[in-house]
């Protein structure tokens, strides 16, 4: 999902732990409807957060929204969707393998807790900046990002170890507390609302930002302030040398035990393909070639 998932949960062993139900107690509680407890063969259970903008609203206007209608109608099913009102980061291990639904909807490719499809399309985190200020920065490693004032990034995310890396993270924490009302994301699974990161960018509160560019991109083309988006070269690493991933193919992720249903999805996104880019096209996500067509599973 188009969300910080775990290979991309490089910073936050805690968020991890929360993702495989080590810390699960410390998670808010959502009971799933009786009403999602069985599967029909007409239609496709698709979880989804109802508190996940811009990936996944209840008024099925999200991304991720529009391409599981779109995954269903080619598959010959009807959506129905399964409402969690938690962070979509727990909708595998709340739902999905408490068989309230079938298929999660934008995971990374190889995600170990699911079954993934062959990738549907490839992206990556990106900067954004004003417009006006026509800077082209492509990489973390380029010096001029030491000066700016406030960086907006995620926490838990490969922006925010990146932010680290280059030395900038202790100056720009108070900052990115105060953005969540300085709420600590090391006792319970916290994030900056993407719309307020692009709107920080946009006001000049912060002079760059760095997320991952589904979560960004409806906000960044619909901004008043003219705003520029671009893709982060994948050429990341920690002091140590470990790659830390700038760019991510998605699938859809149904239970490892589901063989069947990963088959039909991958017949469906194949049918689905020139629905899906139109939708990608119309939010303003940025594409990449996909690294590897086959299913990671």
């Amino acid at each position: 999902m188009s969300r910080i998932t775990p290979s991309r949960l490089v910073a936050s062993g805690f968020a991890l732990a929360l993702l495989t139900g080590a810390a699960g107690a410390l998670a808010q509680e959502t009971k799933p409807s009786a009403a999602a407890a069985t599967s029909k063969a007409d239609t496709l259970r698709i979880c989804a957060s109802e508190a996940q903008s811009p990936l996944s609203l209840k008024d099925e206007s999200g991304l991720e929204n529009r391409i599981a209608v779109a995954l269903a109608e080619a598959m010959g099913r009807k959506a129905e969707f399964v409402w969690s009102s938690k962070a979509a980061i727990y909708l595998v291990r709340d739902y999905l393998d408490k068989n309230q639904c079938d298929v999660v909807i934008g995971l990374d490719t190889g995600d170990p807790r699911v079954a993934t499809s062959k990738p549907y399309f490839r992206t990556g985190y990106v900067f954004v900046t004003k417009a006006e200020k026509n800077l082209d920065i492509k990489s973390w490693s380029d010096p001029r990002i030491k000066s700016f004032n406030h960086i907006a990034v995620p926490f838990g995310s490969p922006a925010e170890v990146m932010l680290k890396e280059i030395g900038e993270y202790e100056n720009d924490m108070a900052y990115l507390y105060s953005l969540v009302n300085f709420r600590s994301p090391r006792n319970q699974y916290t994030q900056i609302d993407p719309a307020r990161m692009i709107g920080e960018v946009a006001s000049g509160g912060a002079e760059l930002a760095s997320a991952f560019a589904p979560d960004v991109a409806r906000f960044v083309k619909s901004s008043p302030t003219p705003l520029r988006m671009t893709l982060i070269d994948d050429d990341s690493k920690r002091s140590d040398g470990q790659k830390i991933g700038q760019h991510y193919d998605q699938s859809v992720g149904v239970r490892l035990s589901d063989k069947e249903l990963l088959a039909q999805v991958n017949a469906g996104l194949e049918r689905a393909k020139p629905k899906i880019d139109q939708i990608l096209a119309a939010e303003g996500v940025p594409l990449l070639p996909i690294v590897n067509p086959v299913a990671a599973h």
